[in-house]
């Protein structure tokens, strides 16, 4: 990352850090910003910081996260040192609800300079929050995933949440391996 880019994007980390702009400031712990590599050319983005991401400040490091760094490893071959992770809002939704939509239109404008900052040439959505924020289309994560999306300078892979795998079993799982391998042959093309 360039020396500007990387003043930038501090800025970026640190503005979002105090951030008080929706009433979930007022129950996090800490802000959870995002982890990786800013200068990846992989995006993974999820939906919100659950209990222990919040506590931790780090995006998915609970079962969910678990599962998304094995999957990344075996389908992928990276680790999150060698992507971006990042959510749709920095804060916890209390009992671990869906974000609110004026919860997500204050937390846009850090996602979508994160976005540009890390300018990557593949971003795979976790879930219906990301996908549909992303894609600014309604259809939910079944009828959207397994294609592959123009997104800016790249390309938009929706897939599953990785919360979703661990309730929803095995067809979710292989499709959702299906979705990485995509992502994968992206990456390489």
């Amino acid at each position: 990352m360039a020396k500007g880019v990387d003043t930038t994007w501090e800025r970026l980390r640190t503005e979002a850090l105090g951030c008080t702009k929706c009433p979930l400031a007022a129950g996090r712990t800490q802000v959870v910003f995002g982890v990786g590599d800013p200068g990846a050319s992989l995006l993974f983005v999820g939906e919100g910081p659950g209990q222990q991401e919040d506590q931790e400040g780090e995006p998915f490091v609970g079962r969910s996260g678990k599962l998304l760094d094995r999957l990344m490893q075996e389908e992928i071959g990276i680790t999150r040192a060698q992507c971006y992770i990042a959510n749709v809002v920095k804060c916890r939704p209390p009992q671990n609800r869906n974000p609110a939509p004026a919860e997500i239109e204050a937390c846009r404008p850090y996602l979508e300079e994160q976005i540009t900052l890390i300018n990557p040439s593949v971003v795979i959505t976790l879930g219906n929050f990301a996908t549909r924020l992303l894609l600014n289309r309604p259809e939910g994560i079944r009828q959207l995933r397994g294609k592959v999306y123009p997104f800016r300078t790249g390309h938009l892979v929706p897939t599953y949440h990785p919360a979703f795998i661990l309730r929803g079993g095995g067809q979710a799982l292989a499709e959702m391996r299906a979705d990485l391998v995509r992502a994968k042959r992206l990456m390489n093309a």
